[in-house]
């Protein structure tokens, strides 16, 4: 199986950024880790602060890999264009966030990609990844 993980805007500062939210640890630390725990995985990463290169990725994965763990950022609550090309492809992708969109500023509580992703995961620090990774492995398995 072949996974992306997609990271947007300001998850390059992962581990330095807000850590009382989102933790001490790097991005490039815990993907490691989780290359490491499922070693039947064939992973790549894909992180951007540019909208349309979010987009490249979405279209590019289709028919690459066999699913993406998205975690799109503040794009999440504001891109059209994102959720467009999401919901214009056929790779099954989980919208992930670190903390809890929910429990957040009411600006963050609307996700224009939840209507087109197959799931959400959110609230669970980098951990959210991993059960993004989950949810597409129960996915496949159906």
């Amino acid at each position: 199986m072949k996974i992306l993980i997609i990271n947007g805007p300001n998850l390059n500062l992962q581990g330095r950024r807000d850590t009382g939210i989102y933790g001490t640890k790097s991005f490039e630390t815990f993907f490691e880790e989780l290359r490491n725990a499922y070693p039947t995985i064939a992973f790549d990463y894909f992180q951007s602060n540019i909208e349309g290169e979010l987009i490249d990725a979405v279209q590019r994965a289709d028919g690459t890999f066999d699913g993406a763990v998205l975690n799109a950022g503040g794009y999440t609550h504001t891109s059209v264009a994102l959720r467009d090309a999401v919901a214009a492809v056929s790779l099954p992708v989980v919208e992930v966030h670190i903390s809890s969109i929910l429990a957040r500023e009411e600006f963050r509580h609307v996700s224009l990609l939840a209507p087109v992703a197959v799931g959400s995961i959110m609230g669970f620090g980098l951990d959210s990844y991993r059960l993004g990774v989950e949810a597409l492995l129960l996915s496949k398995n159906k």
